[in-house]
């Protein structure tokens, strides 16, 4: 299962209501038959600009950002089923970039740039591609004519 992130951002509301709507949302991911990694509280704090969500309008709100393991089909659901929860105000889901294994040594980047093995597979790519700059328009087209002003 791929790991995600689900940012939330709840309405204003009491800690024993906060407490029941976070049970709500974390029971949703588990009956859809996902695994909660961490659960980060970025606080209460106001909005950049003021929006409405469910016919109210929200200037402050309380941040969460869950990290998640779920099915692919499963995020389809829970976004669904957060946009018509009322304390929700917003939730985005983003999916986590595994890290990529870079090994880099102290003598690769001592070297000038042209012998580089990455920078020599940009100049390689860079030969196949055409230049869209020095591309000049061809007058045998087939038209009798140049279409656009000369």
């Amino acid at each position: 299962m791929p790991t995600y992130e689900l940012a939330l951002m709840l309405r204003t509301m009491p800690k024993p209501e906060l407490k029941t709507t976070l049970t709500r949302i974390s029971h949703a991911i588990f009956n859809s038959g996902g695994i909660i990694r961490n659960i980060e509280n970025l606080g209460f704090r106001a909005m950049p600009y003021k929006t409405s969500s469910h016919s109210v309008v929200h200037r402050e709100a309380n941040y969460f950002v869950f990290k998640i393991d779920t099915a692919t089909q499963a995020v389809a659901d829970l976004k669904e089923e957060y946009s018509r929860d009322v304390d929700i105000i917003r939730q985005r889901v983003y999916k986590v970039q595994e890290k990529a294994d870079h090994k880099c040594t102290l003598e690769e980047e001592l070297l000038p740039a042209a012998y580089r093995e990455d920078v020599q597979k940009m100049i390689e790519l860079g030969k196949t591609q055409v230049n869209r700059f020095t591309y000049k328009f061809k007058y045998n087209s087939g038209l009798d004519y140049y279409p656009f002003q000369k």
